[in-house]
């Protein structure tokens, strides 16, 4: 008993074996506490939802300082007042974190541009696919008699031809001149079909 008790003496390597083994579970236990408050954890909450919010007040608003608002990408809908909030990423009712970044997508009311597709000689209901496929409108189907029937003769936008290629509006309209049969051309004026002679 008395060695053993001689091992752990301040000058000899038992005392300072359990000293250093000591301090490592201290070192151990202080960084697991610093670590535990560094990453918050436990402290998750769940991600409103906000859909449908003003981004600008979002962002500006101090309900929101427990997350980082970022907008990370705009798209136009017409339908949606511009700064309006179509996207979040986390998805609302997700248990996050405190402190965490939530990206948005939000309503633009600048409308991106397209190109104009080639439609001459495709027939009308693929080139009213075509203009749908990328957000343009179909205006005025106006017939002209033509041997190539329910073909597209012209492409026009604002009572112009446009060339395929030409930038133009998502969500404007265009006009498109359809070949018919001249037997099967409408007489009524008040069709809103146009007739070319």
């Amino acid at each position: 008993m008395g060695k053993f008790k001689d091992f752990f003496k301040h000058d000899r390597l038992g005392f300072h074996l359990l000293l250093a083994f000591g301090i490592t579970i201290f070192l151990i236990v202080v960084a697991l506490i610093f670590l535990r408050i560094y990453t918050r954890h436990g402290q998750e909450v769940e991600m409103p939802n906000f859909i449908g919010k003003d981004s600008k007040l979002l962002i500006q608003n101090t309900s929101s300082a427990d997350f980082i608002m970022v907008v990370s990408d705009y798209v136009y809908d017409k339908s949606q007042p511009e700064g309006i909030v179509l996207k979040q990423n986390p998805q609302a009712k997700e248990m996050v974190k405190m402190g965490r970044k939530v990206y948005l997508t939000v309503a633009s009311s600048i409308p991106p541009k397209v190109k104009m597709p080639e439609l001459k000689d495709v027939s009308q209901r693929q080139a009213e696919i075509m203009l749908k496929a990328i957000g343009l409108e179909i205006g005025d189907i106006i017939y002209k008699a033509s041997p190539f029937e329910n073909a597209v003769l012209e492409q026009l936008y604002k009572g112009r031809a446009i060339a395929a290629g030409t930038d133009i509006s998502m969500g404007e309209s265009v006009t498109l001149v359809v070949g018919k049969d001249i037997n099967d051309l409408p007489e009524s004026k008040d069709s809103l079909m146009n007739i070319q002679e």
